[in-house]
């Protein structure tokens, strides 16, 4: 099992965007959804689908939070054609961040916002072997200048994590300041990620709209990563936290995501208001919210 899976919320498109990534990225397909009923959304939808070979799930929830640029989904391509081919689906009802063209850094880039806001940064590499889609987390505002506090944290936490590459500010890229982040390149359990600096006038900040799920398969794994990452007591419901840079995650057990799908509604709605009242998961308990006890 993918052991981080980025986590989108929609209003109330789930469903349709996932339609919309797995039609224009290849090796793509929706794998299942389900309904939640009676959480204070209401009945929502939930959505686990692939892209590229990366595990997503996306819920409908209503309208608590937005999507903006300080997370956005990194698009290798190993062909011109192909970064166009992207654009030209997703871009239909969005904006254009940066328009589609040649850069210093790659012949053919542009990164856009989507029409429901989630934001892809799609960019000619002609690598076949990197052909992949990756987070990106740029930090901004009260922040900014924090990225390589976040990667040792999130390294150091988890294992099979490693940095791959850094590219780092240098003189005269005000209002950027010397020594921070340009581009970092690391791995958590394995998983390719990416992270920058930026200074500039960004009127946006991190929220949960965008989240990262941490796969346990113990109550041990849960305590460790809920203890090293949670900074925010307000923040803490239902599995969700927010660590110290405002990055919000989720810490759940492997098994709850198949408890959820399943095909009996009163095990669903029985786990399903077990957790509702949870802050972190406590996996025995909700074992016996399944069971019936």
């Amino acid at each position: 099992m993918q052991k981080i899976t980025p986590h989108l919320w929609y209003d109330k498109d789930a469903v349709e965007a996932a339609e919309l990534y797995v039609a224009t990225f290849p090796s793509s397909k929706v794998k299942h959804t389900s309904v939640l009923r009676d959480t204070p959304s209401g009945d929502v939808d939930v959505v686990t689908f692939e892209l590229m070979g990366l595990e997503f799930q996306s819920i409908s929830a209503g309208p608590l939070f937005k999507f903006n640029p300080s997370i956005s989904f990194h698009v290798a391509c190993k062909t011109k054609e192909g970064v166009d081919e992207i654009w030209e689906k997703l871009s239909p009802g969005g904006q254009a961040l940066m328009e589609l063209g040649a850069y210093p850094f790659s012949e053919r880039f542009g990164w856009l916002q989507d029409r429901f806001g989630l934001s892809w940064q799609i960019i000619y590499t002609g690598l076949e072997s990197t052909e992949q889609i990756t987070p990106v987390i740029m930090f901004v505002g009260d922040v900014c200048g924090r990225a390589e506090e976040a990667i040792t944290l999130w390294t150091s936490l988890f294992p099979g994590s490693k940095v791959d590459s850094v590219q780092r500010h240098g003189k005269g890229e005000e209002p950027d300041k010397e020594g921070t982040i340009t581009y970092a390149s690391f791995s958590l359990f394995g998983q390719k990620f990416g992270a920058m600096d930026s200074a500039h006038n960004h009127q946006f900040q991190f929220n949960e709209a965008i989240s990262f799920i941490v796969n346990c398969e113990t109550q041990e794994e849960i305590d460790r990563y809920w203890e090293q990452l949670s900074a925010a007591p307000e923040a803490e419901q239902c599995g969700w936290l927010k660590d110290r840079f405002g990055v919000s995650w989720q810490v759940v057990p492997t098994g709850m995501e198949a408890m959820l799908a399943g095909k009996d509604p009163k095990r669903v709605e029985r786990v399903t208001q077990a957790f509702l009242a949870m802050k972190k998961i406590d996996i025995a308990a909700l074992k016996v919210a399944y069971e019936g006890g």
